[in-house]
Order: C-alpha cells, then structure tokens, then sequence
C-alpha cells in the first residue's frame, strides 16, 4: 500500500499537543481589529482545541502528525 499524503493546508493550520489534540488557531483575528473590543482581540490570540466532532476529519488529513 502506498504511503498516504498530508493534506499540505491542514498541516500548516494545526498542531498536535503533548496529549495527542489538534490545536487550531481562532478565526476573526486578521484584520477589521477597531471595531473588536481588547478582551476580545486578546482571547483570540490564545489557541484552542478542535471540537471532537472534526477531529476523525482533521486527523485522516494529517496522518504522519
């Protein structure tokens, strides 16, 4: 059988923790900043887990990870 491939674009917009989760960067955080309260803006620097719902989908994309 041969070697399965990432999907590149997964790879590049998630990472696996220590325990084995696939962190995922929040949305809404690129540009229009003004308008966004500074509560808001800092938590969506922070990283966040994917929900368990994706994760059988994001895990078939990165299959070496």
């Amino acid at each position: 059988m041969p070697k399965m491939k990432t999907h590149r674009g997964a790879a590049k917009r998630f990472a696996r923790t220590a325990r084995g989760k696939i962190k995922r960067r929040r949305a809404c955080h690129s540009h229009l900043l003004t308008k966004k309260a500074k509560e808001r803006k800092r938590r969506l620097r922070s990283a966040a887990l994917i929900d368990s719902s994706d994760r059988k989908r994001v895990e078939r994309m990165l299959p070496y990870r």
